[in-house]
């Protein structure tokens, strides 16, 4: 095997963590997609090939990033969810996936948020509604970067095919 491949697979690899990490947030995401798509076409892609690949691939990383930003930012600014809330729904959710496998991340997040919402508005119901719209702000979010973050990912998998059929 030699060194292309093993660039190759290894960027196929993370491309793959980075692809779930727009998901779980404990995985790197994005970010992690693009310095995957630098690496391949610096060592793994075939040339022009390579770069064309890195180029389009990051055009799909920085809109995933920035729809994740402004879509999500939007709607918490829009219902006056403060980032305190937000930050809160985070800590419980790191708590939350080592108490409860699997969806612990996603409960202890709402959890987090709900609480933090009851304490700054005194009132349940309002927290309810605020807590619920942030929760569909931020699954929006999470959605549209996790959709650009696999048309990135397919940009890479098109590019890989086109190396090996001009190699």
């Amino acid at each position: 095997m030699n060194a292309q491949t093993v660039v190759t697979v290894l960027c196929g690899l993370a491309i793959v963590v980075g692809v779930a990490g727009t998901v779980i947030p404990v995985l790197p995401g994005s970010f992690l997609i693009g310095l995957s798509l630098l690496a391949w076409a610096i060592w793994g892609g075939e040339g022009t090939t390579g770069w064309v690949v890195f180029t389009i691939g990051m055009v799909f990383v920085l809109a995933g990033m920035a729809a994740s930003a402004v879509l999500a930012g939007r709607k918490l600014r829009q219902h006056r969810i403060p980032n305190r809330s937000v930050a809160a729904g985070i800590v419980l959710g790191i708590a939350g996936m080592f108490v409860i496998p699997v969806v612990g991340l996603f409960v202890g997040f709402a959890a987090g948020l709900l609480l933090s919402e009851i304490h700054r508005t005194r009132d349940f119901r309002t927290a309810l509604t605020t807590s619920w719209a942030a929760l569909k702000a931020t699954g929006l979010g999470i959605l549209a970067e996790f959709g650009l973050a696999c048309l990135a990912a397919s940009t890479w998998v098109i590019g890989v095919w086109v190396a090996a059929a001009s190699g």
